[in-house]
């Protein structure tokens, strides 16, 4: 397997897109008028507690009050597993200051989420500062190097005043003296944030790394080939930040001086453009038709000119098998999280639809995302969830239509006559004009004046006042106006 990594960096933003055998699978982008906060630590004020929510608003001095749930407050009673045996009173009170850290971007409407179980990472480790265990990511499988890295941290944890520690996934076969360097560089960094944390008023005492520096450190690993970086400046900052935490990432650096955008030279801005279709094409004919609504996203599987060679249940499973390893990489490219719905095309075989579901799980492996999938169910569709941490591609790159509000449709111009006749009418019966005029868009106005003309003689014989017709060029389809003369 072929990975690379491409930074492209402008003055207002970043991006970097994660290049696996010459595919898009991850695209990230940061701007400097909208950071992601994911990571941040702030200090921040009780603003109001919720029993009924088991929940508090904070104020951390961002735009909106942010979301601290009970299940998310470290100093619950021992014993209780469950958040729902501890109220929310008991852990906190409005007035009350306190440390927090950002789980999930603001989303929508929708303040950040908080969390009071502080997490600080590096290359190779995480540090947590409320709890002193260790522990190792399941990703690593090896049981010798797992009791290894457990010894380590073990004894670096006994050490300090508190805390603890787990192994990434990068941390395997990563010598002891490194593995002590990272964890005396996290415990320092930590104290660092405590100390500013004891100071007065609320704001951010802590930022996570540019969104560069983060893919240098979160990325890096035995397949990744090449980190290329189009910004002379970024080059240099991510060379010195490799030397003093990555060295074995250095060789992998390269500078792209090249005249032709970096993105363009890869693909990359053509596969984000497709990203944000509706519809995506699969190569045997078919296509996959993605629909991103506030409560879930729906992804409708349709085998479209594939016919297949043998039989309509070999067409469906084929087609089906294909969709599912396109629909893991949409995920990942478009970030859709939340709840997902997958509506498989009707497949009658048990084992076909074993075997859909366990290319759907095998092409999620790879996602750095917590994924849940459920069972196929008796009306052929797979229910699962995708953590939502940041706004998806769409949200980040576009805004909703002016015209239709996001519904994706727009009332027919002989609807909006329609609508007009009836404003006609009730004008005329409330009041005593002389005559009215129809302001309206080209094509309704077009439309009046055609196929509707007789229609419009008619109401005008009725209620007995000459109506004139004018064209408003910036109205949209939907817009109308009666103005009475």
């Amino acid at each position: 397997m072929s990975e690379e990594i491409l930074i492209n960096v402008t003055p207002r933003e970043t991006r970097v897109a994660q290049v696996e055998n010459g595919l898009l699978r991850e695209v990230f982008i940061e701007r400097s008028g909208r950071r992601g906060i994911v990571g941040n630590v702030y200090k921040g004020k009780v603003c109001r507690v919720l029993p009924g929510m088991q929940a508090a608003f904070v104020d951390a001095g961002l735009e909106r009050a942010a979301f601290l749930h009970c299940s998310d407050i470290t100093g619950r009673r021992e014993g209780d597993d469950d958040s729902k045996n501890v109220s929310i009173n008991e852990l906190v009170s409005e007035g009350q200051e306190i440390i927090v850290q950002v789980v999930k971007d603001p989303l929508g409407t929708k303040g950040a989420r908080l969390t009071t179980q502080l997490s600080i990472p590096s290359r190779y480790l995480v540090y947590l500062s409320n709890i002193s265990n260790v522990g190792v990511s399941q990703k690593i499988d090896n049981d010798e190097e797992r009791r290894r890295l457990k010894a380590v941290l073990t004894d670096f944890v006994s050490t300090i005043d508190c805390g603890g520690f787990i192994a990434r996934t990068a941390a395997e076969g990563v010598s002891e003296e490194a593995l002590k360097a990272d964890m005396d560089y996290l415990y320092r960094l930590w104290t660092s944030i405590n100390d500013r944390g004891k100071g007065s008023g609320c704001g951010v005492i802590h930022e996570d790394l540019p969104l560069a520096l983060r893919a240098l450190r979160d990325f890096p690993g035995p397949d990744i080939e090449k980190v290329r970086i189009d910004s002379k400046e970024t080059y240099d900052r991510a060379r010195e930040f490799a030397q003093s935490y990555i060295p074995e990432a250095i060789d992998k650096l390269e500078y792209y001086p090249g005249e032709r955008p970096l993105f363009e030279l890869f693909g990359i801005e053509d596969e984000i453009h497709r990203a944000l279709d509706r519809n995506v094409q699969l190569k045997s004919g078919g296509h996959l038709v993605f629909d991103q609504t506030e409560a879930m996203t729906t992804i409708d599987v349709n085998t479209g000119a594939f016919v297949g060679h043998r039989n309509l249940e070999e067409t469906i499973f084929k087609t089906n098998l294909e969709a599912a390893q396109a629909i893991a990489r949409q995920l990942q490219l478009r970030n859709l999280g939340g709840i997902i719905i997958i509506d498989f095309i009707d497949m009658t075989e048990p084992e076909h639809k074993r075997q859909v579901l366990r290319a759907l799980e095998k092409s999620l492996e790879s996602d750095h995302t917590k994924t849940t999938i459920s069972e196929v169910s008796a009306l052929g569709l797979v229910q699962m969830t995708r953590k939502r941490t940041r706004e998806s591609l769409a949200h980040i790159l576009c805004e909703t239509c002016p015209v239709c509000q996001g519904r994706g449709e727009l009332k027919t111009p002989e609807t909006v006559c329609y609508e007009v006749f009836r404003e006609l009418l009730r004008e005329a019966r409330q009041f005593d004009a002389q005559q009215f005029l129809v302001l309206a868009s080209q094509d309704v106005v077009d439309m009046l004046l055609d196929e509707e003309a007789t229609s419009l003689a008619e109401l005008e014989a009725f209620i007995n006042k000459p109506i004139k017709l004018q064209v408003e060029s910036l109205y949209t389809q939907e817009q109308y106006d009666v103005v009475l003369m």
